[in-house]
């Protein structure tokens, strides 16, 4: 089994699409048919899109984490302090390799582990 598509919703997606560009992701912005137009990355075989919240929906879910392996985790690190990002955790080693955890503009924890 293998994940192929991640859907996320905010209230803020041209930000939080940028917001994850620092970290590597090339979005476009598109839509299919007569759907519902939204920010689309490929990552490895994975789709992982940002949509508006949905009509019933006042928040984004901020209880979802995710993880990305990226190259060169300092130098990200670096670059998102520079743009404020929340840093949650400073890049260490572990049982599961060296990695960090930052917050999106959601709320969501993002964990990001050096290839």
């Amino acid at each position: 089994m293998k994940i192929n598509l991640i859907v996320i919703r905010s209230d803020k997606p041209k930000e939080l699409s940028a917001f994850y560009e620092q970290i590597g992701m090339v979005f476009e912005y598109h839509q299919h048919e007569k759907g519902p137009w939204h920010f689309s990355a490929e990552i490895e075989g994975t789709v992982f899109e940002i949509y508006t919240l949905m009509k019933n929906q006042k928040t984004s879910d901020s209880s979802l984490r995710l993880g990305f392996t990226i190259e060169n985790l300092e130098e990200t690190i670096s670059n998102l302090k520079k743009n404020k990002v929340e840093i949650l955790r400073e890049p260490k080693d572990s049982q599961w390799g060296y990695f960090a955890i930052i917050k999106d503009l959601d709320g969501r924890k993002i964990e990001l582990k050096e290839k």
